[in-house]
């Protein structure tokens, strides 16, 4: 249930309110505060989403409720997007860094701020929240970071485990069609179209510098925060979902973080908690009041007393592209690592077996050599509760792996942490990856995947000098899976899955491989987690926001997955369209139509005919103004180089302004 609450305290809004950063520059703010003008905290989200209207309905449901709490909201635009000056030219450069401190200045010096200010921020702005908090502007005295990581390269969606994730293709995609759009004229006035040019002469997919930086180099390094964890010395309360592409982060900020520091992680995708999905949503906003009232108004809120990591433990679900909810219970650790978690082992045995530890096991070589087509029961490396993105029934899968499973389990087992694979194996190519999955095996054979994990193997010792592998050589590599909560009840089986591809996922290697895994000393870890009476068991309220504004369907949204076999052309591709339909904005009459398709195929015994394309149509109309942008990128690879292809059209009313393409060739390092 969610409740809309009447605010408490009168307040204004300010539309467009320019901040002045670095280069002379103005950056665009939308400013939510008490009407009575007293100084108050400020709290900070600072993206590239647009304001104006890109993230207006959730803006709306969120900082009116903190602003008649007794603070002061900003939501404020990276430099070159929505109505901020400048040109965006990539994510977390020094420069939006710099500005984001500039700004924190600005704030703390108003009359109506007292000078304490705090960031908060899903994606982007948890991001950059860290990343500014570790560079120690004296205003900002404590973060909410939601939906982030510590590591741009090891833990985010460029690449997991040294592979190229196939999301990397998909957020260029995005940003890509973002940074074509211009600023609101009703805002700036007769500059719209000069800034509209400015950018559109600068705008670029990202995809081909990310490329360039195919390992763990001074690029991926700018950013990270695990660098130095303790250049963050500021009250840090980090959050996610056991969907969303950044669980694990959560808990590396809890082991590693000096001062003060909650985790929380729920069921739910890559979206606040107060809108919570798969449920169930929570009072997050309740939730950073307590934060904000202790660490910008010094109250005594009990923060300190909560425990360090609060979890959903999910109950058994079959598996589903699509949850509504996700049935289960919350736990609390008042440490991180818990010395309530324990490792329990199986090793991997001839006939598919997961032997326990007291099971004479025989070692003996196992091939796996997977089609091309492996993964497309995936779902999306990162959901955003905007199903069906979610994994299915992995026996789909599985089909193209190596599986090993467990008896019917005796007792429940609560897996709680990251679980991981140790394998004894060899290849017969250079360059490979392996993939593993752990998954819940129902009694009536329904698979649902838990988590699972991938490694570049050149990557097995090191990210920033990958190694190609010696062939037929034997290695022993860690291959660690995301962390998760889950229970596994009595007559269940654990399953483990392994596979030399999981595309789209992540991109296929350059030539088919066989992995030959070595069972006796091949084993897999799974974090256990006893119940006891005397566990923590919290509790939320439910999920508040502020009232909705005005807003009118004009056409409805379409949100399909389809994956299509051609079995002429013996190819298999994923189809995904993502309409937002057309919604009038009703307070500032502005109309935004938005449709993306992305389409992932491949034919199963040719892995240089991997093929990823994106194309995203934008349209915003109010009164006879009318802005069209088109912009479309492919990339496609062989055994040496990737090829990305890209295209933007710009129109005004019917004519094209703006019509540029891109053709790059980029060679392959050890991917």
């Amino acid at each position: 249930m969610e409740v809309v609450e009447d605010l408490p305290e009168e307040i204004i809004v300010e539309e467009h309110v320019r901040i002045p950063v670095t280069d002379g520059l103005h950056l665009s703010a939308r400013i939510w505060r008490p009407a009575d003008g007293r100084p108050v905290p400020a709290i900070l989200e600072y993206i590239p989403y647009r304001k104006r209207f890109g993230t207006r309905v959730r803006d709306t449901h969120t900082h009116p409720f903190l602003a008649a709490h007794g603070y002061a909201c900003v939501r404020l635009d990276i430099r070159g997007s929505g109505e901020s000056e400048g040109v965006l030219l990539d994510e977390y450069l020094q420069t939006e860094l710099d500005d984001g401190v500039a700004a924190i200045e600005w704030l703390a010096a108003q009359d109506w701020c007292d000078g304490n200010v705090g960031m908060m921020g899903i994606s982007w702005g948890g991001f950059n929240g860290l990343q500014i908090a570790a560079m120690q502007p004296e205003a900002l005295k404590a973060i909410v970071t939601v939906a982030s990581t510590d590591d741009r390269y090891a833990d985010d969606i460029h690449h997991m485990g040294g592979t190229l994730l196939g999301d990397n293709l998909s957020w260029s995609g995005v940003m890509f069609a973002y940074n074509s759009l211009p600023p609101d004229p009703e805002l700036v006035g007769d500059r719209w179209r000069d800034m509209w040019m400015e950018r559109l002469d600068n705008c670029r997919p990202w995809l081909a510098q990310w490329l360039r930086h195919q390992r763990r180099d001074d690029y991926w390094r700018h950013g990270s925060i695990c660098e130095n964890y303790d250049d963050v010395k500021i009250p840090v309360f980090a959050v996610s979902g056991w969907t969303d592409g950044y669980t694990n982060s959560v808990f590396r900020l809890m082991e590693n973080l000096k001062g003060p520091r909650k985790g929380l992680v729920g069921p739910w995708g890559h979206i606040y908690p107060h809108f919570g999905r798969p449920g169930p949503a929570i009072d997050f906003l309740g939730e950073m009041l307590r934060w904000w009232d202790r660490w910008l108004k010094g109250k005594e809120t009990g923060v300190e007393a909560d425990p360090m990591i609060t979890a959903w433990m999910q109950d058994s679900a079959p598996p589903y592209h699509d949850y509504d909810e996700r049935p289960g219970r919350w736990i609390g650790e008042s440490v991180w690592p818990s010395s309530g978690v324990r490792a329990q082992e199986w090793r991997l045995a001839p006939g598919r077996h997961l032997a326990e530890a007291d099971e004479d096991v025989a070692e003996k070589p196992l091939d796996v050599q997977s089609p091309a087509t492996t993964g497309l029961a995936s779902g999306k490396w990162c959901s955003y509760a905007n199903a069906p993105d979610l994994a299915g029934d992995q026996r789909i899968d599985d089909g193209g792996g190596l599986v090993f499973q467990t008896e019917p389990l005796a007792e429940d087992i609560e897996v709680f942490g990251a679980p991981e694979v140790e394998l004894t194996l060899s290849s017969d190519r250079p360059i490979a990856m392996v993939a593993v999955r752990l998954s819940d095996m129902r009694p009536d054979h329904q698979v649902t995947r838990l988590s699972y994990g991938l490694l570049n193997l050149t990557h097995r010792d090191s990210r920033r000098h990958p190694e190609p592998l010696e062939p037929g050589r034997d290695y022993t590599v860690r291959v660690p899976m995301n962390y998760i909560a889950q229970n596994v009840p009595k007559g269940h089986r654990l399953r483990l899955s392994i596979s030399t591809v999981y595309w789209p996922l992540a991109w296929t290697p350059p030539e088919e491989v066989k992995l030959t895994i070595r069972t006796g000393v091949s084993r897999l870890t799974v974090p256990h987690r006893p119940v006891s009476a005397d566990d923590i068991t919290p509790s939320f309220a439910p999920a508040r926001r502020a009232p909705s504004p005005p807003l009118t369907a004009l056409k409805a949204p379409e949100h399909r997955w389809m994956v299509k076999q051609d079995l002429g052309a013996q190819e298999a591709a994923l189809e995904v369209v993502d309409d937002r339909g057309a919604l009038r904005h009703d307070d500032i009459g502005l109309t935004v139509t938005s449709r993306a398709t992305e389409t992932y195929s491949v034919t199963p015994g040719d892995y240089s005919s991997s093929r990823g394309e994106t194309e995203w149509h934008y349209g915003l109309e109010r009164d006879g103004w009318s802005i069209r942008t088109r912009t479309r990128t492919r990339l496609t690879a062989d055994k040496e180089n990737f090829y990305l292809y890209a295209e933007l059209d710009a129109f005004e009313n019917e004519d094209r302004v703006k019509s540029l393409n891109w053709t790059e060739t980029i060679p392959r390092d050890n991917v």
